[in-house]
């Protein structure tokens, strides 16, 4: 279940109220009367089922209540009430299927915001993947994996794409193009910096790399991955399982391709630098393909549920 605090325009608020109580899935309403002050207002108060709270924003948002009050949602860890129960049973569909738009474009554009942190972390990760590569460290390449950020900018675009919400798409991409630009010039300069130490060296990188070369040698393997790893990250995201998202991003090559790739440019090795681009670019545009797929998936099953959201009239 979801919790709902709103704050209503006194002249809104009977919409608001009638609003909820025709909508299957919601429970426990209150509302109080000029208990509001910034903005001032009504509160009305709710618990909705997850299934049927997209359909009820969408109704709140429609009534203007974001732009003349305020529209807060969180999740409800516990709650013992039998009128809980049966608004989660009359919800169609499951809990854990269920797509809340909003919380998910919130969520893309939180990730995908250009900040010194996620600059921060996409550069490690190339740096640590870049360490991986030389060394033939699969361990190392792994721990990249896991430490990269970029699955965000990524769901964003997906995200984008499928809410024609274009100024979403340009900050997904911007961070993500800026990202990776920054994170292999840096790691180029690190390469050289290592290799000035002994540490790094030419021969090490044009050596047989069995545990590695899978970074540079992209095959319809690498987008079968990606196309998978895609739909398993933003099921991950709608659904609350942020669980997953780990494993989504130990399976693909976006930041060790980036690593090799910046290596390889810093020892002239234009062989493993587009090979590793390709790598790079392939699983990029198969995580892109797969998520706005799997969105557009989830938008056609769930636009079959709306009828069923309303309760007939006269039903409490």
């Amino acid at each position: 279940m979801l919790h709902l605090r709103l704050i209503t325009p006194a002249g809104r608020t009977d919409e608001v109220a009638a609003l909820i109580e025709g909508t299957v899935g919601t429970a426990h309403l209150v509302v109080l009367p000029g208990a509001a002050r910034s903005p001032a207002g009504d509160v009305v108060m709710c618990d909705v089922a997850r299934e049927a709270a997209d359909e009820l924003l969408g109704g709140l948002r429609e009534l203007g209540i974001d732009r003349s009050g305020s529209i807060a949602v969180e999740s409800i860890d516990l709650t013992l009430s039998d009128r809980a129960e049966r608004a989660e049973e009359e919800a169609p569909g499951e809990a854990a299927d269920a797509v809340l738009w909003e919380e998910l474009t919130d969520a893309t554009h939180e990730e995908s915001t250009l900040s010194i942190t996620y600059l921060a972390f996409i550069t490690l990760a190339t740096m640590i993947a870049a360490c991986g590569v030389v060394l033939d460290n699969a361990v190392l390449i792994v721990g990249a994996m896991a430490v990269g950020p970029e699955f965000g900018p990524l769901a964003g675009v997906s995200t984008a794409l499928v809410r024609r919400a274009p100024r979403l798409a340009l900050r997904s991409l911007v961070a993500l193009l800026a990202g990776f630009a920054l994170a292999m010039a840096v790691t180029v300069g690190f390469s050289l910096f290592m290799d000035a130490l002994g540490l790094f060296s030419r021969a090490k990188l044009e050596a047989p790399r069995p545990n590695t070369s899978f970074v540079y040698a992209p095959d319809a393997f690498s987008f079968v991955v990606a196309v998978l790893a895609g739909a398993a990250g933003t099921l991950s995201l709608t659904s609350a399982k942020s669980g997953a998202l780990v494993g989504v991003a130990i399976s693909v090559t976006t930041v060790p391709a980036a690593a090799n790739a910046a290596v390889a440019l810093a020892y002239g090795d234009t062989a493993q630098t587009w090979g590793s681009s390709k790598q790079l670019l392939l699983n990029l545009f198969g995580i892109v393909l797969a998520g706005t797929l799997t969105l557009l998936l989830q938008k056609w099953l769930w636009s079959t549920q709306r009828a069923r959201m309303r309760r007939p009239a006269g039903r409490p």
